[in-house]
């Protein structure tokens, strides 16, 4: 799956069984619904979970938790926008395609 059909399946209902925990979790953020999406970042213990889970807490404004989850994944915190930093995470794990 690419970023074009990521975005066109977000008219269904539910992400694709497809999809990674991470991968859902971003689908769902992308839904609206920041609940269901932090349920699927936690799910694992992996680095693409704890991206995701940064991401999610800097959407939610916690930027010291947000950091927390970066500093995990071997990243830092970005300073770009929440819509410019969700198509870099769908594509890179999309490109991953776990």
């Amino acid at each position: 799956m690419d970023l074009v059909q990521f975005r066109q399946s977000l008219s269904d209902d539910e992400p694709s069984p497809d999809l990674s925990e991470a991968q859902q979790a971003l689908w769902w953020h992308a839904k609206g619904d920041w609940s269901h999406a932090h349920d699927c970042a936690q799910k694992n213990d992996d680095a693409p979970s704890a991206l995701v889970h940064g991401f999610l807490h800097r959407v939610e404004g916690d930027l010291d938790n947000a950091r927390y989850w970066y500093t995990r994944a071997g990243r830092k915190l970005p300073n770009g926008s929440i819509e410019d930093e969700w198509d870099a995470l769908s594509e890179e794990l999309l490109s991953q395609q776990v």
